[in-house]
């Protein structure tokens, strides 16, 4: 079994930074792709970055430019740098992990929540 735990969330105002991290750990032997999704309140979770071992990222529309991701392969930790952040960022962001490819995704951890608020 594979354990999420993220942390780096908290409170910013609009235009600030913030960078989130996410480590795995249990029974891992690889893990193919790490990211990020996130939920706003009221909202479906939804695709915030993902980064596969092979180096290639995917972020949603919405963040392209502001937001970073990037991983550790040895140590099985992914970041996301947050950069002008903007209110509609607001939502509690989860870490998401996918050992090998057609396998389901690992268990979700308990999130981080980030504000954007003046």
């Amino acid at each position: 079994q594979v354990q999420l735990v993220e942390s780096g969330g908290g409170l910013v105002q609009p235009g600030g930074s913030l960078r989130l991290s996410c480590a795995a750990s249990g029974s891992i032997f690889s893990i193919y792709k790490m990211g990020w999704y996130r939920q706003a309140p009221g909202k479906e979770r939804e695709l915030v970055a993902t980064l596969s071992t092979r180096g290639y990222a995917n972020y949603a529309d919405s963040v392209k430019g502001r937001f970073t991701i990037s991983r550790d392969n040895a140590k099985n930790t992914v970041d996301l740098q947050m950069n002008s952040l903007k209110p509609e960022d607001t939502a509690v962001y989860y870490c998401y992990a996918q050992q090998a490819v057609g396998r389901a995704p690992v268990p979700w951890g308990q999130g981080t929540q980030v504000a954007v608020s003046s």
